[in-house]
């Protein structure tokens, strides 16, 4: 799999990151980071506990590294849960978060699978 169908797997865009970081390896350097980023998993267990500002910063910590590498689908859906616990719609924000786990198991996928993991 090249980095070109790893984007295109996971729903983001490519050509964007790429006018952004300028060269495949620097892409593929950052992209192999994102699985080391524990943004998702304490977004998750906040929620769980209940503890929603920490939610809302591991969103919106998410929201930024998706924006920063152009993981379009992520990106969106991490966006609306950050904006629902910026606002407190805690009810809202538990709504949104099986699309946020589909999305990163989707991202997280097509990324093993570009590094064969």
């Amino acid at each position: 799999m090249t980095i070109q169908e790893c984007y295109a797997a996971l729903e983001g865009d490519y050509e964007e990151v790429l006018g952004r970081l300028y060269s495949d390896a620097l892409v593929e350097k950052f992209v192999g980071k994102f699985l080391n980023d524990q943004s998702f998993q304490l977004l998750e267990s906040s929620l769980k506990a209940g503890s929603y500002e920490e939610a809302f910063r591991a969103a919106h910590t998410l929201k930024g590294v998706c924006q920063n590498l152009s993981f379009t689908k992520l990106h969106q859906s991490s966006h609306e849960i950050t904006e629902a616990l910026r606002t407190k719609d805690y009810e809202r924000a538990l709504q949104l978060f099986p699309q946020v786990e589909a999305d990163y198991i989707q991202t997280a996928q097509a990324i093993r699978s570009f590094r064969n993991d």
